[in-house]
């Protein structure tokens, strides 16, 4: 199938982008990054500069593969990561809109790639526990309630791509947020540190520069992972129980 592709080069976060037209031909077999690696074979070739472009596992669980694809983050397919993308989504003289995720925290640092340390952040202020270390437990010695371990399971299938936050007209990381804070509180290994982590990591997701949450509801549409709202609504509950007196679990 023979594509034009109209991408957003950038040179750095210093400079102002645009968009270039590119074509290419693609098989419909191919990946949205098999794609654009031959794109970027012909660029080479040509000794013109190859689109920056973030990839590793290239099998959905990284979250790396982020961009924004006809105005949706990953994409129009739901539940689908860009990598997992196949070019049979499209049809042969689609012109296809590439752009990179567009936030306030997430500055470009060249073409469509992005600078998600803020992410990073927000687990070093809290997304994790604090553990003696030594012989491991053995796994069924802290019974968890099932529903409570199919919660903080759901919670914890979140790869902190940063859909969430590029499809939110505020920018919210709320939604990355309350699903690490709610897979930690669901185990009985996370409620001990769970009311500081709370205060930390909001304090640092506000710190970063992220917008507030105002409902709209755009992250669990365009979520690769389906993570749930309803992890907002639990963070929400945790803040006020913190805040204004005991622990809300």
């Amino acid at each position: 199938m023979n594509l034009t592709l109209k991408i957003w080069r950038q040179k750095n976060s210093g400079s102002n982008g645009h968009f270039e037209n590119y074509r290419v031909e693609a098989e419909e077999h191919m990946s949205f990054l098999e794609m654009l690696d031959v794109l970027n074979q012909e660029l080479i070739e040509k000794k013109e500069d190859p689109v920056a472009f973030e990839h590793d596992c290239r099998e959905g669980i990284c979250g790396a593969c982020s961009m924004v694809i006809n105005g949706r983050p990953h994409g129009k397919q739901t539940g689908t990561t860009t990598c997992q993308l196949h070019m049979r989504a499209f049809k042969d003289g689609d012109t296809i809109t590439i752009e990179p995720f567009r936030a306030k925290a997430f500055p470009v640092i060249k073409d469509l790639a992005v600078d998600r340390s803020a992410f990073d952040s927000i687990i070093q202020a809290g997304g994790y526990i604090s553990v003696n270390t030594g012989q491991a437990v053995d796994g069924n010695a802290i019974p968890v309630e099932k529903q409570d371990a199919d919660e903080a399971f759901d919670s914890a299938t979140c790869i902190g791509c940063g859909a969430c936050v590029a499809a939110c007209p505020n920018g919210s990381a709320m939604l990355f947020t309350s699903a690490k804070i709610n897979h930690l509180n669901k185990l009985p290994q996370g409620k001990v540190e769970h009311g500081r982590r709370v205060k930390n990591m909001i304090r640092v997701m506000d710190k970063e520069g992220f917008g507030k949450c105002s409902n709209v509801g755009a992250c669990e549409v365009e979520c690769p992972k389906e993570i749930s709202t309803d992890n907002i609504a639990a963070l929400n509950r945790y803040y006020l129980g913190t805040v204004f007196g005991g622990q809300s679990s």
